[in-house]
């Protein structure tokens, strides 16, 4: 009874907050889930497929990255539209979010395949003849998925803006399961090796695109795409998704650049190095979990709130959001540490590859549990009040003075090695946190104790 009296009144229930943020968790765990048995099948075939396969990946999730961060400020826009009760309004950002989303994407897969010579002879450095052949291998297959990879993600945040996020995470099923599946029989029964593992990546991406936007196209949806769609583009409202759009994609492209040039460091260490910081980075992305599920779902909540100009309620959940965010990532990495020494026999390493895996693993745990939500979740609440110049600065000066400057510094000047990258990249994480802490408290916060200076700040 006391649960319903403080909900009473709000945007979202305790239960819409469940329905969201529930959902959110299980697709990011399918999703990264499937990455850790991907490389744990291609580690079948050695160390030099497993290091080659990672360092396309990371171009991946730079791809990834770039859609997500231009779905989300479509996302904002159309949860903003939602919040002031404008169906309309929302539908035609839908429309613009899907339209824009999927020609960007076509326009990078071109350019994909024309610099890959330069991403692989150059931006990776020195590395063996075998790892980049099995790099290129990859590449010339998974590329063709990035147009695919734009309408899912466009798709997934509209769903995400309007508090659903069941469907992406039933599509996300769906599309996990067929890519475990032909990856098992392309790996093991037919032999194909690094082919074997991008050709159902590629398929898995087309249904769940194909899927995601039959599902958009649902009238009876609270948000979705017109019928016929309008093919015509309306720039006014790609403006207004590109202002936070870009600035969001900036940040994001320039956080995975900098994981990509960190990565170039730790090549030059060699083979074992490079297949320590894949199968970490893999588990990594486990440990990070909840924040990243939070995170999405405090950009759905906070968006509302600002469309329905309530900041007291913004403030609200995202304290609310934040208590659901630490005690799952506690339960998170206690469960990963206990099955730690699993994961290293899963991936075939040698003894000396796993035991820097451990060292790794155990000081991301520790960093993952305290300050990372406020590097990477918090800056949403930012991005929803329309605050997104702030985080791309911030984010852009953190990374190149601390995340690369510092990894030269001490993977290379210490001879701390893949080590030192990681160590670097958390004294990034610490530097951002800190900032957005006092930006939230002046951007969110003032505007509940001072309503009208915050309203003559925006004129």
């Amino acid at each position: 009874m006391k649960t319903k009296e403080i909900e009473k009144g709000y945007l979202f229930s305790n239960s819409d907050i469940k329905k969201l943020i529930i959902p959110l968790i299980i697709e990011q765990i399918l999703t990264v889930f499937v990455g850790m048995v991907d490389s744990m099948m291609i580690s079948s075939c050695g160390e030099a497929a497993v290091s080659g396969v990672s360092l396309i990946d990371t171009v991946n999730v730079l791809i990834v990255n770039i859609f997500t961060a231009l779905a989300t400020g479509g996302a904002v826009v159309t949860g903003q539209l939602l919040g002031m009760k404008n169906k309309r309004e929302a539908q035609r950002s839908a429309d613009q979010v899907v339209l824009f989303t999927t020609s960007a994407a076509v326009l990078i897969m071109i350019i994909l395949y024309c610099i890959k010579g330069f991403i692989l002879g150059t931006v990776f450095g020195s590395i063996d003849d075998d790892v980049e052949g099995y790099a290129n291998t990859y590449f010339m297959i998974v590329s063709a998925a990035v147009p695919f990879i734009g309408i899912y993600n466009a798709a997934a945040a509209l769903f995400r803006a309007q508090g659903n996020s069941k469907i992406s995470m039933n599509v996300s099923l769906i599309m996990n399961a067929v890519n475990i599946a032909g990856n098992a029989l392309l790996i093991y029964g037919f032999k194909m090796g690094v082919a074997g593992a991008a050709i159902p990546t590629l398929i898995s991406r087309i249904l769940a695109a194909g899927i995601m936007l039959a599902r958009l196209s649902d009238q009876e949806l609270k948000l979705s795409i017109s019928k016929p769609f309008c093919f015509k583009p309306d720039f006014s409202m790609i403006k207004r998704i590109l202002r936070i759009g870009i600035p969001n994609a900036l940040e994001n492209s320039m956080f995975q650049l900098g994981k990509i040039l960190t990565i170039s460091i730790v090549t030059t260490f060699g083979t074992m190095h490079i297949t320590a910081n894949a199968v970490c980075n893999t588990v990594a992305m486990f440990q990070i979990i909840p924040g990243m599920a939070v995170g999405q779902g405090i950009l759905t909540v906070v968006s509302q709130c600002v469309g329905a100009n309530d900041y007291k309620q913004a403030h609200y959940y995202v304290k609310k959001l934040f208590k659901v965010l630490y005690a799952s990532a506690i339960s998170f990495n206690i469960v990963i540490v206990l099955i730690l020494p699993l994961i290293t026999r899963g991936y075939n390493l040698s003894t000396e590859t796993a035991e820097l895996t451990r060292h790794i693993i155990w000081y991301h745990t520790i960093c993952a549990c305290t300050f990372w939500s406020f590097s990477f979740a918090l800056p949403n609440a930012l991005r929803a009040a329309n605050d997104v110049m702030f985080p791309m600065a911030v984010s852009a000066f953190s990374m190149w003075v601390f995340r690369v400057g510092a990894s030269f510094v001490i993977a290379k000047g210490f001879g701390m090695g893949a080590f030192g990258v990681w160590i670097a990249m958390t004294i990034d994480w610490l530097v951002r946190g800190i900032f957005f802490v006092f930006r939230y408290k002046k951007t969110i916060l003032n505007r509940i104790t001072h309503p009208v200076n915050a309203v003559l700040a925006d004129l």
